[in-house]
């Protein structure tokens, strides 16, 4: 099986930074499309951002130019750098495997990742 295990959580203030990890185990992580989700309070879950196995990107209107996601296949490590943080940006963030197929029109859909962390929580006060 796969396993997922986020860290890097936390608080921070509004126009700050924080970067999580998602390491896996268990899969052929290049093979594997990679996403972040974030879930806040009262809310659904929504796409963040996505990282496919041949390194291309996306992410959600409400953080492009403010978050980049990245993959460090040596180390079977997802990464999320979060700049110029924002009170809405709080919420439980979950790392996403999927194998596909997933692609820009789709991502964004939770059935599409077949493995998923347990989440770390991330406040902006």
């Amino acid at each position: 099986d796969v396993q997922l295990v986020e860290s890097g959580g936390g608080s921070g203030p509004a126009g700050g930074s924080l970067t999580l990890s998602c390491v896996s185990s268990g899969n052929p992580f290049t093979t594997y499309c990679m996403a972040w989700f974030r879930q806040a309070p009262g809310s659904e879950r929504e796409g963040v951002a996505v990282v496919a196995s041949d390194g291309g990107t996306d992410y959600a209107n409400s953080v492009q130019g403010r978050f980049t996601i990245s993959r460090d296949n040596a180390k079977n490590t997802l990464i999320l750098q979060m700049n110029s943080l924002k009170a809405e940006d709080t919420g439980i963030y979950y790392c996403a495997a999927g194998q596909g197929p997933i692609w820009s029109a789709n991502w964004r859909e939770e059935q599409r990742y077949e493995y998923w962390g347990q989440g770390t929580q991330v406040t902006v006060s």
